[in-house]
C-alpha cells in the first residue's frame, strides 16, 4: 500500500549509548518541533513481546457499559489512559504499560465497546460505533474511576478517541499522544470522494457497508482481523501467540455489531444517537487542539493516514511530530514500546 496519498478521512550516558538507545527506540532524525517538547529522562529499551499478559483485568460500571480494563502502577500516579484501535485489544499495550508503570504512572488500558469483557449494561442500549460514543465512555471510565485528567494515547480507533476527548474536554487531558495525528471526521468529509488510490485503500469500509461485508465480517473475524494486521505493518512479524491473545477479544457478542456500524457511520450510511449530535456538530467544524501533544508516524505504516504536515496546525498548544523508523507498521505501542512510552511521559514533562 502507498503510504503517501493525503487521506484526510483518517481524519519516539555517552555518545555511543546515546546512539544506541536512539536505534531501540526506532526515532528517525525526521522528527520535528513545531514547539519545544522538554524529554523526560530515556526509557531503558524494551524488546516488543517482551511482557505478555497483564495482571487480572478489572471492571467498573461507567455511563452505559461495564468497562473492562487492565491497571498498572500506583494508585495515586498521574495517570495514563491508553487507547487501543481496530481489530486490536489492550494487548497493543503489554510492554508499554510496565515501562509507564515503573515511572510512577497509574495506567490504565480500557477495552473499547464491542471489545473483550467491556458489556453493555442493557441490551437495550443501541450497539453505536460512531467516534463521539466512544470518547463519552472514555469520559464516563474517568469519572468512574476519579481520574480528574491523564494523559490520553492512542492509535487507530484509540488516537481519533484520544484527539475527541483533547478537542472536546481539553480539561481531562493533560497530554495527547496519537499516531497519524489528527483523526477527528464527520460524515460530511465521509462522504466526499478520493482519488482511486485512496479510495483503494478503504476497501473493507465498502465491504462493511453491505450486507455481505457483514456476514463475512462475523463468519470470518479472525481470518478479517489478521489480514488487517498483516496490510497495515507489513513487516511486523508477529507470531501466533501474540495474534491469539488479541483475537480473544474479538469473540465479544457485540464487537461486530460495533464495527459494522462504525464504518457505516463514517459513510453516513447509517445514525448515530440524537444524545450525540451536538458533540457531532462540534467535531465537523475541526477543532483545534490546545493541549500538549505529540504525534507520531511510521515508516512502514501500510493502514491509511493522512501526512503530517496535512494536521500540523490543528494543534496549538505544545506540540511536536514524531517519526519512527526502522520498519515499524500501524501498531507503535505493540512494534515500538519504547518509544510510544517515551512520548507518554515527554508530552507529561513540565
Amino acid at each position: 500500500m502507498s503510504n503517501t496519498i493525503d487521506l484526510p478521512r483518517r481524519g519516539f550516558l555517552g555518545a555511543a549509548t546515546m546512539a544506541l538507545a536512539a536505534a531501540q527506540l526506532g526515532l528517525s532524525q525526521a522528527a520535528r518541533a513545531q514547539t519545544a517538547m522538554p524529554r523526560a529522562a530515556p526509557l531503558p529499551a524494551t524488546a516488543p513481546g517482551t511482557h505478555k499478559t497483564f495482571g487480572p483485568i478489572k471492571h467498573v460500571r461507567a455511563g452505559v457499559l461495564n468497562v473492562g480494563y487492565a491497571e498498572a502502577g500506583p494508585a495515586d500516579g498521574p495517570v495514563a489512559l491508553l487507547l487501543h484501535g481496530w481489530p486490536y485489544d489492550i494487548h497493543s499495550f503489554v510492554d508499554v504499560a510496565p515501562l509507564l508503570a515503573a515511572r510512577g504512572y497509574r495506567v490504565i488500558v480500557p477495552y473499547l465497546r464491542g471489545y473483550g469483557s467491556t458489556t453493555f449494561l442493557s441490551a437495550d442500549t443501541m450497539r453505536n460505533g460512531q467516534p463521539s460514543a466512544i470518547a463519552v465512555d472514555m469520559i464516563a471510565l474517568m469519572d468512574a474511576l476519579n481520574i480528574r485528567n491523564a494523559v490520553v494515547a492512542g492509535f487507530d480507533w484509540g488516537a481519533r478517541t484520544a484527539a475527541i476527548m483533547a478537542a472536546l474536554w481539553p480539561d481531562r487531558c493533560r497530554g495527547l499522544v496519537a499516531v497519524s495525528g489528527y483523526l477527528i471526521g464527520n460524515q460530511a468529509a465521509g462522504k466526499q470522494p478520493l482519488p482511486p488510490e485512496a479510495e483503494l485503500q478503504w476497501w473493507y469500509q465498502f465491504y462493511f457497508a453491505t450486507d455481505r461485508g457483514q456476514a463475512g465480517y462475523k463468519q470470518y473475524t479472525r481470518q478479517f482481523a489478521r489480514l488487517i494486521w498483516k496490510l497495515a505493518s507489513p513487516k511486523w512479524d508477529f507470531d501466533d501467540a501474540t495474534f491469539d491473545r488479541s483475537a480473544a477479544a474479538f469473540d465479544n457478542p457485540d464487537h461486530v455489531a460495533i464495527t459494522i456500524h462504525n464504518y457505516r457511520w463514517r459513510l453516513g450510511l447509517a445514525a448515530g444517537e440524537a444524545r450525540f449530535d451536538d458533540f457531532e456538530k462540534r467535531l465537523a467544524t475541526a477543532p483545534a487542539i490546545s493541549v500538549p501533544t505529540i504525534t507520531i508516524e511510521a515508516d512502514a505504516n501500510g493502514a491509511p493516514h493522512p501526512k503530517p504536515g496535512t494536521y500540523a496546525s490543528k494543534f496549538t498548544g505544545r506540540y511536536e511530530h514524531r517519526d519512527l523508523a526502522g520498519g515499524i507498521g500501524h501498531n507503535p505501542p505493540q512494534e515500538a514500546p519504547t518509544a510510544f512510552a517515551q512520548a507518554v511521559l515527554d508530552v507529561d514533562k513540565r
